[in-house]
């Protein structure tokens, strides 16, 4: 199977956008990821998939810890910006929580040691155990079929 067929397939999954963010020594990274998902209630672990060639990568085997910001419906911006689809050096104004930067008025932000990693193919899996966590109420950047995408309340007719 060609890499067109299987890229087209696994954007038939909708998801939310999160810019995955670090600080190593005086240095802050990020970048943006919609691979992210919960793993654990158990510990309280999450996961985020970053490619092997990413910058990212080094930044947070090398930190030991990471943090996930889950964006809302405002933020396509900073998601265009982390992905390295905005060619300009920007000062991002961080939300600070826990000594990690995170994205201000995020919907959701969240702060880990990084528990474990494992290579997979062309990506390495992060697993992080959650530490922090602030929540705030909006609506989430979505994205499908390599577009950002509005929900819609449906309303049931009865």
């Amino acid at each position: 199977m060609d890499d067109r067929l299987f890229r087209n397939a696994m954007g038939k999954f909708a998801t939310g956008v999160t810019v995955i963010t670090t600080k190593l020594g005086e240095d802050v990274h990020g970048m943006t990821a919609n691979a992210f998902m919960s793993v654990s209630l158990d510990p309280k672990l999450v996961l985020v998939s970053v490619g092997n060639k990413a910058t990212m990568k080094p930044y947070i085997t090398n930190a030991g810890k990471f943090a996930i910001s889950i964006l809302n419906e405002e933020q396509k911006d900073l998601s265009a910006y982390f992905a390295g689809q905005i060619n300009e050096t920007r000062e991002i104004d961080f939300y600070w929580f826990q000594e990690m930067p995170t994205i201000k008025e995020a919907l959701v932000n969240i702060v880990c040691d990084l528990h474990d990693a494992v290579e997979a193919g062309d990506h390495t899996l992060f697993l992080g155990k959650v530490t922090d966590i602030v929540i705030r109420d909006g609506e989430p950047l979505a994205f499908y079929e390599g577009k950002y995408r509005e929900l819609e309340d449906s309303k049931r007719v009865k």
